[in-house]
């Protein structure tokens, strides 16, 4: 297995960090941008409004409801 290198001068690397240095300004740039211009409006909507939040023994009916397709998987293959 060969191992690929890049082999920069002194030269190369200064550019390869100024243009690393540049990508990074403009990704962190467009991303405060975005978050901005596109909110999550989910929380405002007219159907949460209502809504509760998951209750404290949620987990009992998914063990209640797995537990029920395993007795029936068991039922009809057994």
């Amino acid at each position: 297995m060969t191992a690929m290198h890049i082999n920069l001068d002194e030269e190369d690397s200064k550019s390869y960090r100024n243009m690393n240095q540049r990508i990074s300004a403009d990704l962190r740039a467009r991303a405060q941008n975005s978050h901005q211009e596109d909110p999550d409006f989910a929380e405002d909507s007219e159907y949460i409004k209502d809504t509760k939040k998951t209750g404290r023994f949620t987990w009992v009916w998914i063990v209640l409801i797995i537990l029920a397709i395993l007795s029936l998987i068991c039922i009809i293959f057994i």
